[in-house]
């Protein structure tokens, strides 16, 4: 075992450390009382050895029980005051238990208690010593003098473990202050890890949700267009059905290439340890609008409408882009789920001074007769909690919901600055469809 581990034992064990200092406190005190001169047997004898040893037996309680310790020093020094003409060396126990009540007492009022009284038998104990001690011998006005001394240096030696344990007090809440301050500073810390991996994951999630929710809405709608082409003859001539299922095939690998892609690049980012640089593409921007509006257009009639320019508003940040592109994505996935491919959508990008809006409609032709297009909302919601999580992040808004003329309507703004004059929603009520 280490010191430190050895330190960290005894500081939980804090009788064990003040039984060991008992016993060799006893070593010292009792070899050096002076009770040579009392008939063994005799009460005094008899009383020396007991108070002694009461004296050391509560030493074992110091840091875990002062009081305990003060009140068995006091009435053992009060005892040897009274039947002892001469000093006793078990006197320095009072310092002790002086500094003990001041370090380790509970309040500070119980420790002054215990001074008041150290102090009060410290002057008794110095008239009594210094009496006998030199009454014998000497004048009355040396007894006095002799008094004197023993009592201020009683006295002296009091304030002296007072003093000390109040110093040594202060140094001691310090520290459990610091621990206790270092104990919460981790909890935090741990806290806050929590938190993140919890929000990492959520955006992870986010992250697999639109690229295999797209990807996976494209291929359905593909595959059972070329199933329906190869299965109804009707359709057209065999050759024009094959071609066309040969372009539905061909959509189908591109867009699980491209998903294939995309998945490995958020994979690699979770995994890669190493230390090493990630050389990573792009995320999607604005600028990636348009081909993810091809893309869909080979199962979903989209449109793409851009009004007012792209430097007319101050640059966006990447992330908020890449917001606005994942809600393009998945207003178009949900379009194609739950409108069907027979659905006509639009997207519009609209730039203005403070910053960019985005809008995605559709007329809901595809959806089933009495349910609307609920093209903002996948499943139960949680496309559109997405949605407004992640432009939230970059101080955005989100709205969702029912157009009066069918079908369904996605409206996102990302403002960067407010222009002089420009009131923005009066501007975002300009491009809201009925």
């Amino acid at each position: 075992m280490t010191f430190r581990e050895i330190n960290e034992w005894f500081n939980r064990r804090p009788m064990v450390m003040d039984g060991i200092f008992a016993v060799l406190l006893a070593l010292i005190v009792f070899p050096s009382t002076p009770i040579s001169d009392c008939q063994p047997g005799s009460l005094a004898f008899l009383g020396c050895i007991l108070w002694g040893l009461v004296q050391v037996v509560v030493l074992v309680w110091r840091r875990t029980r002062p009081t305990i310790m003060v009140a068995g020093t006091a009435v053992c020094s009060v005892l040897t005051v009274i039947f002892c003409d001469s000093f006793q060396p078990s006197a320095i126990l009072v310092p002790i238990a002086i500094f003990a009540s001041v370090t380790y007492g509970r309040t500070r009022r119980g420790a002054r208690a215990w001074l008041a009284v150290a102090m009060v038998g410290a002057i008794l104990a110095g008239w009594r010593w210094g009496w006998c001690i030199t009454r014998p011998y000497g004048t009355v006005k040396e007894a006095a003098k002799s008094w004197g001394t023993f009592s201020i240096s009683c006295a002296l030696v009091v304030l002296l473990a007072w003093f000390a344990g109040s110093f040594a007090r202060a140094r001691r809440l310090n520290l459990l202050a610091l621990r206790q301050r270092a104990e919460d500073l981790e909890r935090e810390r741990d806290q806050r890890i929590k938190l993140a991996t919890q929000e990492e994951r959520a955006r992870i999630a986010r992250e697999m949700h639109d690229i295999v929710a797209h990807s996976l809405s494209v291929i359905v709608v593909q595959a059972d267009g070329g199933a329906y082409l190869v299965h109804h003859e009707e359709v057209g001539d065999l050759q024009a059905r094959l071609d066309s299922a040969a372009s539905a095939l061909d959509t189908i690998a591109e867009t699980a290439r491209e998903a294939l892609t995309q998945t490995r690049r958020l994979v690699g980012v979770l995994r890669d340890d190493s230390g090493e640089p990630l050389v990573l593409s792009p995320a999607e921007t604005l600028d990636s609008i348009p081909e993810l509006i091809e893309r869909t257009q080979s199962v979903l009639d989209v449109a793409l409408s851009i009004e007012g320019a792209p430097d007319s508003h101050p640059p966006l940040e990447r992330g908020a882009e890449f917001a606005i592109y994942r809600v393009v994505q998945e207003s178009l996935t949900n379009i194609i789920k739950h409108a069907g491919p027979q659905a006509h959508a639009l997207v519009t990008i609209i730039h203005r001074p403070s910053g960019v809006r985005v809008e995605i409609v559709d007329d809901g032709a595809g959806a089933p007769e009495g349910v609307s297009s609920s093209g903002g909302v996948d499943g139960g919601g949680h496309g559109l909690v997405g949605m407004r999580e992640r432009i939230g992040a970059w101080g955005g808004t989100v709205e969702a919901g029912n157009r009066a003329a069918g079908g369904f309507r996605v409206f996102a703004s990302v403002l960067v600055t407010a222009a002089e004059g420009e009131d923005p929603s009066t501007e975002v009520g300009e491009h809201r469809h009925s």
